[in-house]
């Protein structure tokens, strides 16, 4: 099996049988996310202390990038301090819109590397990403990646 195969093994995991997923009790940040081009909807819930994300959930529908988006990345940034994971999106980000190696380990997020071949796809990877950066930032308006 190459890694390319296992990539899209863990892609389509965790789009299939999502982690996190549900609402929040308690949230200190809610952002709504939404992709227009393929209807990826999305809503993230996150719980910080002390410049510490403790918990997030989300709750949404899309195609099984964005979601095996989302669920990787709550579990990328459980425990990080707000600074680390506004590198990890960076990162992330750039990994994936200009096809560069990241400068920093994103572990699991990998799996996204083929995505970047296919620019409508990127939209799909980086939704819950852009709300996450939405919902630190306390923004007033949901997400769009249009």
């Amino acid at each position: 099996m190459s890694l390319r195969d296992l990539y899209q093994d863990m892609i389509l995991d965790h789009g299939k049988t999502p982690r996190n997923r549900g609402v929040l009790d308690a949230p200190t940040h809610t952002q709504v996310g939404h992709n227009p081009l393929c209807g990826d909807q999305l809503t993230l819930y996150v719980a910080t202390h002390d410049d510490h994300v403790t918990d997030v959930k989300f709750e949404g529908k899309g195609c099984a990038i964005s979601l095996a988006s989302a669920s990787l990345l709550t579990e990328a940034i459980k425990g990080k301090t707000l600074a680390e994971i506004e590198r990890l999106f960076q990162a992330f980000h750039t990994f994936l819109t200009q096809n560069q190696e990241p400068t920093i380990d994103i572990g699991k997020l990998a799996v996204f590397a083929g995505v970047a071949e296919f620019p409508m796809r990127v939209k799909c990877a980086t939704l819950a990403w852009h709300t996450l950066h939405a919902a630190l930032e306390n923004a007033s308006q949901p997400v769009t990646t249009e």
